[in-house]
C-alpha cells in the first residue's frame, strides 16, 4: 500500500495534536471535554501518522477510550459520568462569573451532554486492563 504523500499526511497530524493537547488541557479545564478530542486526535492521527496513532491507542490513560469507540463505537460508563459532571460545573460557574452570554456555556454543554448520553455505553471502564479487550471474553455494551 502506497502512503500519502507528506504534505497531504501533514494537516491531519497537526489537527491530531491540537485534538489532543485540547484534550489534555479537558483534563483540567471544566467546560471542555476531554474523550470527544482524544477520539478526535485518533482519528487525525489514523490519516497522518501511524506512529502517533500507535502510541495513542497503546497509552495507557487515552488508549482505552479509543479501542472501546472503535470497537463498539461505546463510550465507559465513567467517562459519561465524569464528562457531564464537570460540564455542570463549568456551566454553573460561567453563568455565575460571566457578565453577558452566561447561557450559552450552559447551552452547548447541554447539546453535548444529549449527544454523548444518547451513545452506548460500556460498562468497563477507562482503567480497563488491555487484555480484557480480547475477542474471547466480549464488553458488555448497554443502549
Amino acid at each position: 500500500m502506497r502512503h500519502p504523500a507528506r504534505w497531504r499526511r501533514l494537516p491531519w497530524l497537526i489537527a491530531g495534536l491540537i485534538s489532543l493537547v485540547l484534550g489534555i488541557v479537558g483534563i483540567f479545564v471544566p467546560l471542555l471535554p476531554t474523550t470527544p478530542f482524544v477520539l478526535l486526535a485518533a482519528a487525525c492521527f489514523s490519516r497522518g501518522s501511524s506512529r502517533c496513532e500507535r502510541w495513542l491507542v497503546s497509552h495507557p490513560r487515552f488508549g482505552p477510550m479509543v479501542r472501546e469507540w472503535r470497537a463498539h463505537h461505546a463510550v465507559p460508563l465513567r467517562a459519561k459520568q465524569f464528562a457531564i459532571g464537570m460540564m455542570t460545573f463549568g456551566s454553573v460557574s460561567a453563568w455565575l462569573s460571566l457578565p453577558r452570554l452566561h447561557w450559552l456555556p450552559a447551552l452547548c454543554c447541554t447539546m453535548v451532554a444529549i449527544w454523548m448520553w444518547r451513545l452506548p455505553t460500556s460498562r468497563t471502564g477507562l482503567d480497563a486492563a488491555p487484555a480484557a479487550s480480547s475477542a474471547a471474553e466480549p464488553r458488555r455494551i448497554v443502549d
